[in-house]
């Protein structure tokens, strides 16, 4: 699974004219679902959402407060497109997107456990499947300095990172070492046909 979160200072969806959902000071997460997400990754994600520190406190000390913690709102909005790879050609490929089905029903999950995790009121929802207009407020401008408290924040988390594989054991009948006051010294063992020796 995948998502973007914005920081923001208002943030609104529409669809076909209409204006579906909108919030204030808060959060705007655009989620993608893979073939192989589980309410696992859901659930996952929807913690780190609510506890990220992306505000400043009182004293102006920066990512000390959550947003929880101010009392703003949250904005979700499934977006397939973050699957998106362009590996070849100009065209992209959502192939590791998960189907419609599938994806609905996982992304329906990670809405009602951000609300149920917080507070339904404040979490607010696009329409799935449906050619939504997005627009937002970044709150602070793009591209100044990070230490900034008016620094806009986009953060991308991936809950499908591939694992690192592990090393693979060394064999000790083919290799040994032995310890001495120089370097390790290394001997091999090779195994020469009778028929080379005649």
């Amino acid at each position: 699974m995948k998502i973007v979160i914005q920081r923001v200072k208002s943030a609104s969806v529409t669809v076909d004219e209409e204006l579906v959902s909108s919030i204030g000071r808060g959060l705007l997460v655009f989620a993608g679902i893979g073939h192989e997400d589980t309410e696992k990754e859901a659930d996952n994600l929807v913690n780190k959402v609510l506890k990220a520190k992306f505000w400043p406190d009182e004293n102006g000390a920066q990512w000390k407060k959550n947003v929880q913690d101010i009392e703003g709102e949250v904005l979700c909005v499934s977006q397939f497109t973050l699957y998106g790879k362009m590996k070849k050609g100009n065209k992209p490929d959502f192939h590791d997107a998960a189907k419609p089905e599938a994806a609905r029903r996982i992304y329906d999950y990670f809405y009602n456990k951000m609300g149920s995790s917080y507070i339904p009121g404040r979490v607010k929802n696009g329409v799935f499947q449906a050619m939504m207009e997005v627009e937002l407020k970044n709150d602070g401008p793009v591209g100044v300095d990070y230490r900034s408290e008016d620094a806009a924040v986009t953060i991308e988390i991936n809950t499908n990172l591939p694992k690192k594989e592990p090393k693979e054991p060394k064999d000790p009948k083919s290799e040994s070492t032995t310890e001495h006051d120089g370097p390790i010294q290394q001997t091999f063992e090779f195994k020469i046909p009778p028929e080379l020796l005649q």
